[in-house]
């Protein structure tokens, strides 16, 4: 499979998130945008396609699921994994009830992080 082609955007306020998943993802030749702010994410969802989003679920100025909702047009057949560092049920399942494809706990162990975003790419080619 060729990673060179995938867009990615990790949507999260924290930096350093933010900078360890980028060197993690670049390192398997996946393009990364980032975004620190749903209205961020949302601007640059209009502008660029992705193919996967990685969305914290508290982020400053909105709900990570709430993203989820504003941008199901701009990021309609992106692969959505939503990331959070306080879980419950009740979350996990809004998540997936809004149409996440998938929910991490932090702190994310870069090799689950990959072997998720590998096996979430994999299915979606063998269902396209």
């Amino acid at each position: 499979m060729d990673n060179a082609k995938k867009q990615i955007i990790v949507i999260d306020d924290d930096k350093s998130i933010l900078r360890t998943f980028t060197r993690i993802l670049q390192k398997c030749g996946y393009e990364i945008d980032v975004a620190e702010t749903g209205k961020e994410a949302i601007e640059k969802s209009k502008k660029k396609r992705y193919d996967l989003a990685l969305i914290d679920i508290r982020l400053p100025d909105m709900d990570g699921t709430d993203l989820l909702v504003k941008t199901q047009q701009t990021m309609h057949g992106a692969i959505k994994i939503m990331i959070t560092g306080f879980p419950s049920l009740e979350t996990g399942v809004k998540a997936l009830d809004e149409g996440a494809d998938a929910y991490l706990v932090k702190p994310v162990k870069p090799e689950e992080l990959l072997a998720l975003i590998e096996e979430k790419f994999k299915a979606k080619s063998e269902t396209e």
